[in-house]
């Protein structure tokens, strides 16, 4: 009996404490410090998608190298009513000014995607500042348009970037879907990618300098049309505020 009494004791104990654990995760996840779990450790997470029950999709680019394709991208995107976002490089920006109001002036959002591309979670906070302020603000003084959307080189970020990116003002944001693209696939394989994992909510990664991106594109858009998907640009996709963020990287709205 005495036995007993000891074992429910501590069958108590254990249930008490593992329901303390999981009070102590759903008040992390209840917040917009938006962190997930990763070998011991808690990590801040961008934004990879949203949660939506609508069948709205985002197309974004991101620009560093050149801009051999991006006319015909323009006039695709033209042609089939979509605006899109494009993620500039400060670099980039400061050659091909006239491209950066050209993409403005299309209706298409721009972000910044750092001023010279680094591993930013190899910076620390003065050094990731610098890069995000002189970036963010050569795309507003060329376009006149605010900036609100930060992407990371490489995908690369840390706890830091995310914090240091909110005080600036800025959404950091990632993809769920990869086409690839920058791995000169063929036409058809960037499209079974894209279509193939296409889902409510989603961003795609694309590059402006995509060898067959151009080629790819209008039947990407075509079929996801077909299906039912309205495009946007990612400013209009993610919720702004009164949100939590999943452990996949989701935008959820808070009901």
């Amino acid at each position: 009996m005495y036995f007993a009494f000891l074992n429910k004791k501590k069958f108590f104990a254990t249930v008490a404490i593992a329901l303390c654990g999981i009070l102590a995760v759903c008040a992390l996840f209840s917040t917009k410090a938006y962190a997930v779990f990763y070998g011991g450790n808690f990590r801040k997470l961008p934004i990879y998608y949203v949660k939506t029950e609508e069948k709205k999709i985002a197309i974004s680019f991101d620009c560093a190298w050149g801009v051999d394709y991006t006319d015909k991208l323009l006039d695709i995107m033209r042609k089939e009513n979509v605006r899109c976002t494009f993620f500039a490089v400060e670099f980039w920006s400061a050659k091909y000014p006239e491209y950066l109001k050209k993409i403005a002036d299309a209706g298409h959002e721009i972000g910044t995607h750092s001023a010279t591309h680094p591993y930013m979670s190899k910076l620390d906070k003065n050094a990731i500042i610098k890069e995000l302020t002189t970036s963010k603000e050569l795309i507003e003084k060329t376009t006149g348009k605010t900036v609100e959307l930060f992407r990371p080189p490489y995908g690369d970020y840390d706890d830091l970037l995310i914090d240091t990116a909110s005080e600036l003002g800025l959404y950091t944001i990632q993809w769920s879907i990869d086409s690839l693209d920058w791995k000169d696939l063929s036409a058809a394989e960037i499209k079974s990618r894209v279509v193939s994992r296409a889902h409510n909510g989603a961003i795609v990664l694309f590059h402006n300098q995509g060898l067959h991106t151009a080629e790819a594109l209008p039947e990407i858009i075509a079929e996801l049309k077909a299906k039912g998907y309205d495009f946007v640009p990612i400013g209009e996709l993610i919720y702004k505020n009164n949100y939590t963020m999943g452990a996949d990287g989701a935008q959820i709205p808070n009901s």
